[in-house]
């Protein structure tokens, strides 16, 4: 597939690795906006379970243990009223009160709690969809100009007037036809007061692939965020082992999505975490060799994760869809917070799986930024077999990860170890 977006290729080690030959370079990308100052560490600030607890409350009485760990950034849940308690079948957009992770003037001390240390809240948008305030589509707070115009023809409603969507269909909730402009005014509206109002700083957009990535760029040229980053879950098609060059089919489609926001918002970086969990899995970690993700291609706009609120586990149950190795989220950890990209930590995992987890990453996030390792920090790799990967990062950090012994040799200092991964300084 054609590459759009290619930073210059990195110098690799490509051990045992079923890659291509490293491609000629490619023209530079335009210039990103949006993406923090490239030294942030992303906690997401919520799991699927979250809403059955005064949630507001509980990260305002954690902002200073959020601080403490070195996290720049909170994701907070989809904060209007929503047909779904998780917040994600939204109908009033407006209405913070009927939240079931809190009050309006709740949600607004645990970010000026946060704001206070220094920490950027960042929103959870879902305007992909919309369910009614009491039917189908009867739009309330805010309405739009015609709410039946505002539903793309062909919803399973059956009623909108809209244009065709420009996207994957959503059956659980009216898809929103972002091409009516009494829809992008909305969205836009709603974003200046979720700024000026309630004092988030920037947007975690849910389900980007139901609308073209045209839209949010769109919204973002208007609402100018501190950071943005889309949640793009591109289907693993073929062989699901697949690697290196066969994946690549798999990150394109983060960067497809890239180009079309006019490289004005990051993507999450799912292919990393495929990549990562089949090697710690099958002991492959010459998988990780061609840097297979999104970071691999263009790191500054890539947001890495191990879990998430859908992936993962959460307590009292979650959804679990694709859950990380849990006695593998040490090395997982290891990896995403020494290399470049923008990574996020899942709330779970730090505050409720135990201190020597909580431990590890807090670890690694004072290695990071001690270290100055930032979304764009340069790649080698030193070695990727089978039962080792091993890369220096920054040119003043080395990790290991993996079960079979490896040193980086003299000059080097260990900062930080576990079970299967190990970091070195100097």
């Amino acid at each position: 597939m054609r590459r759009l977006l290619l930073l210059v290729p990195l110098a690799l080690a490509l051990a045992a690795c079923d890659t291509d030959p490293v491609p000629e370079a490619a023209p530079a990308p335009p210039a990103s906006a949006f993406t923090g100052d490239r030294s942030d560490v992303l906690l997401q600030g919520f799991h699927w379970r979250s809403h059955q607890h005064d949630w507001w409350d509980i990260v305002r009485a954690n902002a200073g243990a959020i601080d403490d760990a070195g996290f720049t950034m909170v994701w907070l849940p989809p904060p209007s009223r929503s047909a779904a308690a998780e917040g994600y079948l939204p109908n009033e957009w407006r209405n913070l009160d009927a939240s079931a992770y809190g009050t309006e003037a709740e949600l607004k001390a645990a970010i000026d709690a946060l704001r206070s240390r220094g920490v950027r809240a960042i929103a959870d948008i879902v305007v992909n969809h919309r369910v009614g305030t009491t039917d189908w589509a009867d739009f309330s707070r805010p309405a739009f100009s015609n709410n039946a115009r505002a539903v793309t023809r062909g919803d399973e409603w059956g009623q909108g007037t809209g244009n065709p969507d420009t996207g994957d269909g959503y059956d659980a909730a009216r898809d929103l036809d972002h091409q009516y402009g009494s829809v992008q005014r909305e969205i836009k509206s709603w974003q200046a007061w979720l700024q000026r109002d309630i004092g988030f700083d920037g947007w975690r957009y849910d389900y980007v692939k139901g609308f073209h990535g045209w839209h949010v760029g769109d919204y973002n040229a208007a609402s100018q965020p501190y950071f943005s980053v889309g949640e793009l879950w591109p289907d693993i098609t073929g062989n699901y082992y697949a690697s290196c060059s066969g994946a690549n089919y798999h990150r394109q489609r983060l960067m497809d999505w890239i180009n079309q926001t006019g490289a004005r918002s990051a993507a999450f970086d799912f292919t990393t975490k495929w990549q990562l969990m089949l090697a710690v899995q099958r002991n492959e970690y010459w998988r990780m060799g061609c840097v297979p993700g999104a970071i691999g291609w263009w790191p500054e706009m890539s947001v890495t994760f191990v879990d998430n609120h859908d992936t993962g586990p959460s307590p009292g149950g979650g959804q679990d869809h694709w859950p990380f190795p849990a006695n593998r989220l040490e090395v997982g950890y290891a990896y995403i917070l020494t290399h470049p990209g923008t990574p996020t930590v899942y709330w779970p995992h730090y505050f409720d799986c135990g201190s020597d987890l909580r431990g590890t990453i807090r670890s690694l996030v004072q290695i990071r930024q001690q270290q100055g390792i930032t979304s764009t920090s340069s790649i080698q790799v030193r070695v990727a077999e089978a039962g080792r990967y091993a890369a220096e990062i920054n040119g003043n950090t080395v990790v290991k990860i993996g079960p079979w012994d490896w040193s980086p040799g003299g000059g080097w200092t260990l900062a930080s170890y576990g079970t299967q991964w190990a970091v070195w300084t100097r």
